[in-house]
């Protein structure tokens, strides 16, 4: 037997005295009165007043004395210290703490508050029972869970260890609300769109296929957070929609990248993206301050001020500077020798837009931002409008933040002819063996010729979040997808 077993073994056992003395091991209810954290705040009229106090939580130490027993119970709102005294508790009451209670055990205790002889805020109790009998022992908070794929596996522990961890679930909270806030005092609906779709649009990603029992089709679960749907809103009448939700892309790992992950995707009747840049600036200083308390950020190598002016970067003037193309006339033999030079390693199914884009990405990295990317050819956009100055190019903007893309807006196309070419041509790229190319959606066609106003679409993922956080996405995330134990 390891030393595991015989732990939980003896926890059995424990569980089984408090069982043969009448203690319910897991109550349905609790009879707490107070969180932890009212009782800190409110500690000095509640000594006054004398007033007895119910609370619970779970025990993170344990110092016995005797006849007594000072712990350190914790609840989610504060930690505090519960004095126990055989005296006061009972003999009996006592005698079955000593020979039942663990730390990590979630328990209930009523008294009254008191200041130790040194100062320490503690509730004294009168009568304790127990809410939840632990049979695993928590690892010790000295030294955790030091290994990343144990801490991931096993996160509510990781999360007991680590007030860091529990921090960035409110911070996420925090962080999300502060856009949902934002757009509802704006005017905006918040709206769900289906998951599941029989074409992927929104987004170019390899999407995720399943079967449909009821239906017998196969269906992909979304890439965007339902871009072609809101914008069907919009045809309805809408003005303003949004939605915070998950999607899913079938494709690497890294840093930056997961398959599963939330976003914001917002749509604007009337505006456009020059009217976009404006509120999308409001928007991340919004975010900033709400979720961090500032606007400065060091991220990796790069230092971040989203208060300084916002910089334009042009997408074409960048690469003609950088490698000598022309992206709205470069062959796809020029992107090869592009590519080659750049030391970026290229296949036969390489066409021009993802080379195009693979010597841009490489650029990227090295600009700190805040800014606008703008100046986009209209092959690497299919659901952007075309600039009026420019033809060749869309009316799109993406923020650079710390070499890396933290959002993308454009003025939604609208023109249901122009759509109709670009998904064929998106398609023939799909065909041709391009599974991050668009699927031709042509219900999405069909809406566009009942007409949709101007518009104005952003999205954002949790990336945001976890390069201010300046962590790793999956650090970030609270329960990272992990490959299953053998």
């Amino acid at each position: 037997m390891s030393a595991l077993d015989e732990i939980r073994a003896e926890r059995l056992r424990k569980l089984h005295l408090l069982e043969e003395k009448g203690m319910n091991p897991y109550p349905n209810r609790s009879l707490r009165t107070h969180e932890v954290g009212s009782v800190l705040g409110e500690f000095e009229s509640l000594t006054e007043s004398g007033s007895i106090l119910t609370i619970g939580g779970r025990i993170r130490a344990i110092r016995k004395h005797g006849g007594s027993a000072f712990l350190d119970l914790e609840d989610g709102t504060g930690r505090i210290q519960l004095f126990l005294k055989k005296d006061e508790v009972g003999e009996e009451s006592f005698a079955l703490f000593e020979d039942a209670v663990d730390i990590g055990d979630f328990i209930e205790a009523s008294g009254t508050a008191f200041r130790t002889k040194h100062g320490q805020e503690s509730v004294q109790a009168s009568t304790w029972r127990m809410l939840a009998k632990t049979l695993r022992p928590i690892p010790d908070e000295w030294y955790g869970l030091h290994n990343e794929d144990e801490r991931f596996r096993r996160r509510y522990l990781d999360m007991l260890l680590n007030q860091e961890v529990a921090a960035i679930a409110k911070k996420r909270s925090t962080f999300w609300n502060a856009m949902r806030s934002y757009l509802l005092t704006a005017g905006f609906i918040e709206v769900e769109t289906p998951v599941l779709e029989n074409t992927t649009g929104g987004a170019e990603a390899r999407p995720f296929v399943t079967h449909h029992n009821a239906l017998d089709i196969d269906v992909f679960l979304r890439i965007s957070a339902g871009e072609l749907w809101q914008k069907k809103l919009l045809v309805g009448g809408l003005p303003k929609v949004f939605e915070i939700g998950r999607i899913f892309r079938n494709e690497g790992m890294s840093r930056e990248h997961l398959q599963d992950y939330t976003q914001l995707e917002f749509y604007q009747a009337y505006s456009d993206y020059e009217q976009g840049k404006q509120m999308v600036t409001d928007l991340y200083r919004h975010i900033a301050k709400e979720t961090f308390g500032t606007l400065e950020f060091t991220i990796g190598e790069h230092t971040v001020n989203l208060g300084d002016e916002w910089e334009t970067y042009d997408f074409c003037a960048i690469l003609k500077k950088e490698y000598g193309i022309e992206p709205l006339s470069v062959s796809l033999d020029g992107v090869r020798a592009a590519l080659e030079k750049a030391g970026i390693a290229s296949d036969e199914r390489m066409s021009i837009e993802r080379g195009v884009d693979l010597l841009w990405k490489k650029i990227r990295k090295t600009i700190s931002g805040p800014g606008f990317l703008i100046g986009v050819p209209v092959y690497m956009e299919p659901l952007a409008k075309r600039s009026e100055g420019n033809t060749a190019v869309v009316e799109r903007f993406q923020i650079i933040l710390a070499g890396s893309e933290m959002g993308k807006g454009f003025s939604e196309l609208n023109n249901p002819i122009d759509q109709r070419e670009r998904f064929v041509a998106q398609q023939a790229l799909r065909d041709a063996g391009d599974e991050e190319a668009q699927m031709a959606d042509m219900d999405f066609v069909e809406a566009l010729e009942y007409g949709m106003p101007p518009a104005f679409g952003f999205g954002l993922s949790e990336r945001l979040f976890s390069f201010l956080m300046d962590m790793d996405v999956r650090e970030a995330q609270l329960f990272p997808l992990m490959r299953p134990k053998e």
